[in-house]
């Protein structure tokens, strides 16, 4: 009966802004668009909508908190990791810190244009 997630939502103050900024800096395309909505679609098939919101977050995530409640981060899956962080690197991509590794996984947090928490990982294994 259920399939998965179809879309996660994002509300942006610049929907349109943060849909290209998608679409520049993580190969994503605009989908479908409709009423100031913008449905991004990854390589992978996965879709983020961003909608309109009154206003800005409060202040950027800087760090990974997981012990807060609500979405904490999204996780950017990639094919070299190297390349696609020296990529991000490239388009001033603001940067919470250091790649680092852990359980043999790599990772790096980053930010998004409107201060969204995003990290780059590229697992030793794939998840089960």
């Amino acid at each position: 009966m259920f399939q998965g997630l179809e879309h996660t939502a994002i509300s942006s103050p610049n929907p349109q802004k943060l849909a290209e900024w998608y679409v520049e800096h993580l190969g994503f395309h605009i989908n479908f668009t409709y009423a100031g909505n913008y449905f991004v679609k990854a390589p992978n098939g996965t879709m983020l909508e961003i909608i309109p919101a009154d206003r800005p977050l409060a202040a950027p995530q800087t760090t990974a908190n997981n012990k807060d409640g609500g979405i904490r981060h999204l996780a950017i899956a990639n094919d070299n990791f190297d390349a696609a962080y020296a990529f991000l690197k490239s388009k001033a991509v603001t940067f919470c810190g250091e790649p680092f590794e852990t359980l043999g996984n790599r990772l790096v947090f980053f930010n998004d244009c409107d201060g969204n928490l995003l990290h780059l990982i590229q697992r030793e294994k794939p998840l089960p």
